[in-house]
């Protein structure tokens, strides 16, 4: 949405200068903002520019329309090159990951409002930022179990780091959160209603230079409230319970012995997504606990995708989601128990192409 008036420039994403402010805002709102190649690509520039620039002291991230702020990658695109062996799913990833690790060490103050659907890639260009503010609007997920893939874009590093069991559940389930939910799991900062958004961002603007990135911090707690209350306030001691097994076996055990209603929708929901996926996910998960940083996990994420497109759960997961729209995937194994344990091992075979030196 746009909050601030300024003479913005560019296509899908457009930039623009705001007092100290450098003003990134992604531009596809006919499809919720989703990231092509091209965007990755000139978002990396934008940030280039404005830390080289001195009079730029924080830079701030929205999306354009009103639905949200970026519902992922462009899955579509991923789709088609994965059928067609044509190297741009992994071009678009490679990038991709690598604007996430630029994001997370940004050596300015990097704010980005995280209103309405902020999912997948959304997550990946505001969760690893700074300053994150998320309103009543929210709605952030990692739903990639959904579609046959597993949480990317430095997520397994994100929900490894979550308070107990919280980012576990959220990368197998891939249910969506509020903005409260978001602040528990530690992918936000600060809940500021969406009516109060664009007074609290004239505030950071108008700020001089020189104190904007002491005092940011400070104006962005002046606008904030407290939030509606989330899930994870209500069943945080049934998700740390049920969640913490080294085995998705294990995990829907403990929730089929559980009688609350939480327990029976997260059971439903896991259920519904690929066993390979969940198998995958969990063992990321674990893996990143023992990682020392972000970039550690992108490259082991990295490697992973290089086995999605080889394995028929992710074509038939966007067969149902965006293409045929049945929302009925058809899961090749169909059972947790099915899945291989050498299919869940080639996902972590070391391949010879490395983002990071």
């Amino acid at each position: 949405m746009r909050y601030l008036e300024a003479d913005y420039q560019g296509n899908e994403i457009l930039t623009a200068r705001k007092g100290a402010l450098g003003l990134i805002a992604l531009n596809r709102p006919r499809v919720l903002n989703s990231l092509s190649h091209d965007m990755v690509v000139d978002f990396g520039k934008a940030l280039d520019a404005f830390e080289a620039d001195p009079q730029v002291a924080a830079v701030l991230v929205t999306g354009e329309g009103e639905r949200g702020l970026c519902a992922g990658g462009d899955i579509r695109m991923f789709y088609e090159s994965g059928k067609a062996g044509d190297g741009k799913a992994s071009a678009f990833l490679k990038a991709e990951y690598r604007l996430n690790a630029r994001i997370a060490r940004y050596k300015k103050p990097y704010i980005v409002v995280m209103d309405g659907i902020t999912m997948g890639g959304g997550v990946g260009v505001s969760s690893h930022g700074s300053h994150r503010i998320v309103t009543e609007t929210t709605k952030l997920a990692m739903p990639e179990t959904g579609i046959g893939f597993f949480p990317d874009i430095g997520a397994s590093w994100l929900l490894s780091r979550a308070p107990g069991e919280l980012g576990t559940w959220m990368g197998l389930t891939g249910e969506a959160l509020n903005g409260a939910d978001a602040i528990s799991a530690g992918f936000a900062d600060w809940f500021v209603p969406q009516e109060r958004i664009a007074e609290l961002l004239t505030a950071i603007a108008a700020l001089p230079a020189p104190a904007l990135g002491q005092t940011i911090a400070s104006t962005i707690r002046d606008h904030t409230v407290d939030g509606p209350t989330g899930l994870f306030c209500q069943g945080r001691q049934l998700i740390d319970r049920c969640f913490a097994f080294d085995t998705v076996e294990e995990i829907v055990a403990a929730l089929e012995r559980e009688t609350s209603e939480l327990a029976a929708r997260t059971l439903a929901a896991i259920r519904a997504k690929s066993p390979t996926s969940l198998k995958v996910t969990l063992r990321m998960l674990l893996e990143a606990r023992r990682s020392k940083n972000l970039e550690t996990c992108l490259e082991r994420e990295f490697a992973g995708t290089l086995q999605v497109v080889k394995v028929p759960d992710f074509y038939e997961g966007i067969r149902a989601a965006i293409i045929d729209k049945d929302r009925n995937p058809k899961w090749a194994p169909a059972r947790i128990d099915g899945v291989p344990s050498p299919d869940v091992d080639a996902f972590f075979k070391a391949r010879g192409e490395r983002l990071f030196s």
